[in-house]
């Protein structure tokens, strides 16, 4: 029977993680069988206080628990961060479309994220290494504003690079180094640089992206710079959500309720839009 959109299913917290002192991931598990597919996005509830839409951090082959890496900017979000393990939340969803992996199969497959954005592409990240097979050559580009502010800081910086450096190319970028910092100090674009000529064939390539909107807007036009066609740029445009369910109109981007039609877009039907980018 289909689970009704509008109820949510119980969860408890059970771990808060501080990923920045303005982002936290909170662990959630919930009472009953709740899956979902990378790109998918939840509606978080805070009883008594309100709800608010969260793309999944964690892996989609996770049953036990999902995770929700969630920045502190409103009244919805605020209560979140104040929260200790161990109170009552609720999840409603799945909503939206997932990345179309079928498309990425067999492909070589550019992710790009910056900041929170990178939330969705942990989810797709580890989606990929479960199935690493299915798919080509994987560079992962991503950046931050300092070395403090990048999330995941143990996975992305260190983990991820000794367990999968078989299939795995990271670039990895601050805008601001500090005195401990060795990588590549930069905009996350400068990580796409030389990226050409490691992909052979760009019609046998995907590239997705997902980010503050100023930086997809500018890695998108360098993807297409590089090669990318539209059709072949996939953005999270996870903008102005609010009800889940296409009915508030509050995420209505042209044609397109970004939650029933997105928030997963290839480029080709966003860019003759005006403000997208907004």
């Amino acid at each position: 029977m289909r689970r009704n959109s509008y109820l949510p299913v119980p969860g408890e917290l059970v771990k808060v993680v501080e990923e920045t002192p303005n982002i936290k991931t909170f662990r959630i598990v919930p009472e009953e069988e709740f899956s979902f597919q990378a790109g998918q996005f939840i509606e978080l509830t805070v009883p008594g206080v309100g709800e608010a839409p969260f793309t999944p951090s964690s892996s989609p082959f996770e049953k036990e628990f999902l995770e929700v890496t969630v920045m502190k900017v409103g009244r919805v979000t605020t209560t979140l961060h104040a929260l200790e393990p161990g109170v009552k939340l609720g999840i409603r969803g799945p909503f939206g479309k997932p990345y179309p992996l079928d498309v990425f199969a067999n492909k070589d497959v550019v992710i790009v994220g910056g900041g929170v954005g990178l939330a969705p592409l942990r989810a797709l990240f580890l989606t990929l290494m479960e199935e690493k097979e299915k798919y080509k050559k994987i560079i992962f580009c991503c950046g931050a504003k300092t070395p403090e502010d990048f999330i995941y800081k143990e996975s992305i910086l260190d983990k991820w690079h000794k367990e999968f450096s078989d299939k795995v190319c990271f670039r990895i970028t601050v805008d601001q180094a500090d005195e401990k910092w060795k990588g590549n100090v930069g905009l996350v674009t400068t990580t796409l640089d030389g990226v050409n000529e490691e992909i052979s064939d760009f019609d046998k390539s995907v590239a997705v992206v997902c980010g503050p909107p100023v930086m997809m807007k500018f890695t998108t036009f360098k993807l297409l710079e590089i090669g990318y066609k539209p059709e072949s740029i996939y953005l999270s445009m996870e903008k102005n959500m609010s009800c889940g369910l296409g009915k508030c109109g509050h995420c209505m981007m042209g044609p397109y309720y970004v939650c029933k039609d997105g928030p997963v877009f290839p480029y080709s039907k966003l860019k003759n839009m005006p403000k997208i980018w907004d």
